[in-house]
């Protein structure tokens, strides 16, 4: 259906491959490793790991990386967790008494680091190329440098501006304490020697196959020197990181978790992350005629954020480590528990706050247990600053790889190059809640990997930065193309609503009931009726926001086509043949 929509962007279609990312040289990075033969998993990983190169204020190396995956010669979905865990040695006694009920900055915050393990774990199960093939474009980014971008300046701008804070950080980005300025080059040489220095283990047991070179790889950045440098840091700056902890870590792999809506399945990473609620938000709408509301008309949007409401006063009140955590997951999930949400909608009003959380236990056949008494906390002003990136790729065998690498560079080694994960902002200090800390425990994770179906067959791979705009922009990105019919480029461009009624993922959880951000787009009118219906209002530049990299690619069974898209509020690209 024609949707008026305007598209700034051509379509990028292809018949063969294609790829996108947040950043056009990931993207490039990818293109290459499918140009060579390689498969949607081995070119997501090398987008993914270029990201970590090219965007050091949203990624790292050490960070974390969920992934789902699916494998066309296997017909299943694999979800890889890619996140890490707190230290055995962490406690939230720590941070209640000695830190003032803070989690202050720096090391102490620290979790293991996952996106190696992610990246390898995927190559290894997955994939058909080596850690070398997949690496090169990286290295040869850190090595040789990249040019300052505007995306790259405002985030070394940002390193200055907190110059001091993290001084091994400034050693690498800051010329004489100043960020490089657009148009001037970047290196990494620290980073290219780590990579450097996993091909050379990789080659010293090609002998034994590509499978066991990569598990050699593994083996040395989780037991080996690289972990030895990287405890070593962390214990020196006050962090809980030690050699048994990464010795004994492993990626995850639990099932996806599945939302439906009519004729779509999407799949996402568990409840150890955020996103659930992107498959809870669609089922509690899914019986309502958002055709007929009209795409972004003031009912429109009133609805879908009610839903998200809804949504993520679940995900405050039940999200957390699984491994640690009774998650009444299939209750959240059960179509019947969405359509009671959906009850608890007034489709002229908004909530005043955050909703209370449903109650999912009986969908489950069970009580709740007992003992559990969490409540939302009181509001709290204040930002949050996510750093996050973005990297989907589908082949010619039908393969499709969704990946949200995240943890921009903050307290880095010094002789590697990268930031472990600092992930551990995403944890309460509340006992209570869900995610509290706890050792071995992994924190709720904003970013999440999406994979649709439609009418059964894979059809999309699909996502974003943004912190906890991500459902949101995820959501308004599946539903313009899903309901509304507009191309991928065409739903990534669309404008986008915010709204911020919970407590924010990242420390110190900024609570902000009935706050509505519009981009600049949107018609006046429609500002005026959610104000009316009594959303706060606020107003963004015309094209803005926090969640403002979506990227995706679908895939037209009826003409045997790929159509790419990228978001044109960041410098994220597409390219397909």
């Amino acid at each position: 259906m024609s949707t008026g929509i305007a598209s700034y962007r051509p379509p990028v279609m292809g018949n063969k491959h294609a790829v996108s990312s947040g950043h056009y040289l990931a993207t490039a990075a990818g293109w290459r490793m499918l140009e060579q033969g390689g498969n949607a998993i081995d070119a997501g990983v090398a987008a993914g790991i270029a990201l970590n190169v090219v965007l050091p204020g949203s990624t790292s190396f050490g960070g974390v990386a969920p992934i789902l995956i699916y494998n066309a010669s296997r017909k299943q979905v694999a979800s890889i967790s890619g996140l890490g865990r707190w230290p055995r040695a962490a406690s939230l006694e720590h941070f209640v008494e000695k830190r003032k009920a803070r989690i202050p900055p720096g090391v102490e915050r620290v979790v293991v680091p996952a996106a190696a393990d992610a990246w390898i774990t995927a190559l290894i199960e997955h994939g058909t190329m080596t850690f070398e093939q997949v690496v090169a474009p990286a290295l040869e980014y850190a090595r040789d440098g990249v040019a300052v971008t505007p995306q790259i300046h405002d985030a070394l701008r940002s390193f200055e501006l907190n110059k001091g804070a993290f001084p091994t950080r400034d050693a690498v980005f800051l010329v004489d304490g100043r960020a490089p300025a657009v148009g001037e080059t970047v290196r990494q040489p620290a980073l290219a020697s780590t990579f450097q220095r996993l091909i050379l283990v990789e080659r010293g047991h090609g002998s034994k196959g590509r499978e066991a070179a990569l598990s050699a790889i593994r083996d040395h950045f989780y037991k080996g020197s690289i972990a030895e440098e990287i405890v070593s840091f962390v214990r020196e700056g006050g962090g809980f990181l030690s050699m048994q902890d990464l010795a004994e870590f492993s990626v995850g792999h639990e099932p996806p978790a599945i939302g439906h809506f009519h004729e779509f399945e999407v799949y996402t990473n568990g409840p150890w992350c955020q996103g659930p609620a992107f498959a809870e938000t669609v089922q509690i709408i899914a019986d309502d005629d958002l055709r007929s509301l009209g795409h972004n008309s003031a009912g429109y949007v009133h609805l879908i954020v009610e839903a998200l409401k809804n949504a993520f006063a679940d995900r405050d009140a039940y999200f957390g480590d699984p491994d640690l955590v009774d998650v009444p997951i299939r209750g959240l999930l059960d179509p019947a528990y969405a359509r009671e949400r959906r009850k608890q909608i007034d489709v002229q009003a908004a909530t005043s706050a955050m909703p209370r959380r449903g109650e999912p236990w009986r969908f489950e056949g069970r009580s709740q247990p007992e003992g559990y008494s969490y409540e939302p906390p009181p509001p709290r002003d204040g930002d949050a600053e996510p750093d996050t990136s973005y990297a989907c790729a589908i082949d010619r065998w039908g393969n499709m790889f969704s990946a949200t690498p995240s943890d921009g560079a903050t307290a880095i080694v010094p002789s590697l190059g990268f930031t472990p994960s600092t992930r551990g902002t995403q944890t309460w200090l509340d006992p209570r809640h869900p995610s509290a800390l706890a050792p071995w425990k992994r924190p709720r994770l904003t970013p999440n990997a999406l994979l649709a179906f439609k009418d059964g067959k894979p059809w999309m791979p699909f996502g974003t930065p943004g912190g906890d705009a991500q459902i949101q922009a995820t959501v308004q990105y599946f539903l313009n193309v899903a309901v509304f019919g507009m191309t991928p480029q065409q739903a990534a461009e669309a404008p986008r609503f915010l709204q911020w009624s919970f407590p924010d993922s990242f420390w110190p959880h900024v609570y902000t009931p009935g706050r509505l951000e519009l981009e600049g787009r949107f018609d006046p009118g429609v500002g005026k009726e959610l104000a009316r219906r009594g959303h706060k209002v606020e107003w963004l530049r015309p094209i803005g926001g926090r969640a403002n990299s979506v990227c995706a690619i679908a895939f037209d069974y009826r003409n045997a086509t790929l159509s790419a898209a990228a978001d044109l509020r960041s410098e994220a690209y597409a390219m397909a043949r």
